[in-house]
């Protein structure tokens, strides 16, 4: 609710900070689009106004923001992303259970200490619309021209 209510604050506030910084008169006449005489704010007093009002609402842009920031991180709670993802309801005995046992009909490792078997890739397929095909030899490789 407190959430809301200073968002929507923080809204008009900026709103009124955008009018008030578009109300200003132009000094360094960027473009070419100089301010003159012509506009209604020309008198010192208003300037001065809208400076001093520029930086009272720029200021409370800015502790809205704070504000915003601390609410929100107050609302979420103290809970970290290990909380959230409830690490601990896992059971550590399962973490240090040893892996289950490869199904029948697969290739075993040798006896300790000899080298694991090498990796073979698999046989490249083609999946087309009338089946699966296995994928076309490689074409042998050209001679070398000297």
């Amino acid at each position: 609710m407190l959430l809301n209510l200073l968002l929507v604050i923080e809204v008009i506030v900026a709103f009124f900070l955008v009018v008030v910084v578009l109300l200003q008169r132009s000094e360094g006449g960027a473009l070419g689009v100089g301010g003159g005489n012509s506009g209604f704010m020309t008198a010192r007093g208003a300037g001065d106004l809208l400076t001093r009002t520029t930086w009272i609402l720029g200021t409370i842009f800015f502790v809205l923001g704070l504000l915003l920031t601390i609410v929100s991180g107050r609302e979420r709670g103290a809970s970290s992303v290990v909380d959230r993802m409830k690490v601990n309801a896992i059971n550590p005995a399962e973490l240090s259970r040893t892996p289950p046992e490869p199904p029948a009909g697969t290739a075993q490792p040798g006896p300790a200490g000899s080298a694991p078997a090498p990796l073979q890739a698999p046989t490249p397929t083609l999946n087309t619309p009338f089946g699966v095909m296995p994928a076309a030899e490689p074409a042998p490789a050209a001679p070398a021209k000297k």
